[in-house]
């Protein structure tokens, strides 16, 4: 992808991954190995400046572009996805739905302290029963004079545990559908919003996902982003640059596994020469490195979309889709030629084989992705 990128973009990239190497690498595998939430981390994106990455400089950010926003998430994921997952929504669907739909009041009170690291900041869609069907929410939100009262319950919220402040999404009316579904800034502290479950995953150990619970959780009518009944539409919009972001994830997670594999089978040798002189295994490291540059173009693509004003949620869907797919089946290619060493956790590959599902599963599954995707050659 190089050789496709500016020479502004390239020393940006130059920059994030000497940022990653002596800020992040360090601590990686002891943040993976307490399986919590690793907030130090938070504090180094935010002195680095990356939580700012695509906000205006008025607001404390760096007013960059979704090119660079790709890129920083990429090399973020070639330590750890779960610092990506960490980085993800501060730097990009929390603070550009405030952007785009907030109020100046809004604006003013959330998106400075949260790309400063001052507040955790979490994105609230999916439900125990609305998880690929985002319009089936139930989460209710009922007008008690100039103020709201929100019940239901939220899962598998990105750091639902440790957040400040959630960009939750209830319905006004159920009878509406999908026109009912508003947009609600909740606080840390709000009476009647809890935290429950925070589960255990098969990956992203350094990152969390939670429950979270609203019961009888007033919130003044000034909590509304953007217009009643508009929240799906704010949703959505988000999530498009969102599946930009974990295309990187998955990219950042398989050029690692790549590297892995290739430092691997130039080492190990067997039957009296290095395991990667057979060309059996010759031929998956050359599959395994077309995936790679595939996924790269699909992801690069839809973020120079982005960053030209055009429509991408296609373009956005395609490239999550293969970088997902790509992901996990580099990783399980690197397991493989790693043999029994692969399924040690002294291998980074194991860790990546367990990131890699993960990633075919949120921001929309595979399938959901061939549904809009289909669609999108009808219209």
């Amino acid at each position: 992808m190089e050789s496709l990128l500016t020479d502004t973009e390239l020393g940006f990239k130059k920059d994030v991954r000497e940022f990653v190497k002596q800020e992040l690498m360090p601590h990686v595998d002891e943040w993976e190995r307490r399986k919590v939430y690793a907030r130090e981390s938070v504090k180094k994106f935010a002195d680095y400046g990356l939580f700012g990455i695509l906000s205006p400089p008025e607001y404390g950010g760096l007013g960059g572009t979704v090119t660079e926003y790709l890129i920083a998430s990429i090399e973020v994921a070639r330590a750890s996805v779960s610092l990506a997952s960490i980085f993800g929504s501060p730097a990009g669907i929390f603070t550009d739905a405030l952007l785009k739909f907030g109020t100046d009041e809004q604006k003013q009170r959330y998106v400075p302290p949260v790309i400063a690291g001052d507040m955790i900041a979490c994105f609230a869609v999916t439900e125990p029963a609305a998880g690929s069907d985002a319009a089936s929410l139930t989460t209710t939100a009922t007008r008690d004079g100039d103020d709201w009262i929100i019940n239901g319950a939220k899962t598998f919220i990105t750091a639902g545990d440790v957040g400040d402040v959630v960009l939750a999404f209830a319905t006004v009316d159920k009878s509406l559908g999908a026109k009912g579904i508003t947009a609600f800034v909740v606080e840390k502290g709000t009476p009647g919003f809890t935290v429950g479950k925070v589960e255990d995953l098969l990956g992203l150990h350094a990152s969390s996902a939670a429950e979270l619970f609203f019961r009888d959780c007033r919130v003044s009518g000034s909590a509304i982003l953007g217009e009643i009944g508009k929240g799906l539409r704010i949703a959505f919009a988000s999530l498009d640059l969102g599946r930009i972001h974990v295309s990187g994830q998955a990219i950042g997670l398989a050029e690692s596994a790549l590297e892995a594999t290739l430092i691997y089978t130039a080492d190990r040798e067997q039957f009296g020469r290095p395991i990667g002189d057979f060309q059996g295994v010759q031929w998956m490291l050359a599959d395994m490195s077309v995936m790679v540059d595939a996924a790269n173009l699909l992801a690069l693509r839809a973020a120079r979309m982005a960053d030209a004003g055009k429509p991408y949620a296609a373009e956005a869907a395609k490239a999550k889709l293969y970088a997902a797919e790509c992901a996990a089946e580099v990783a399980r290619k690197a397991v493989q030629l790693h043999g029994g060493y692969g399924c040690t956790t002294d291998m980074p590959v194991e860790r990546y084989y367990r990131d890699a599902k993960l990633i075919e599963i949120y921001e929309g599954t595979n399938e959901i992705h061939r549904a809009v995707i289909a669609r999108s050659l009808r219209s």
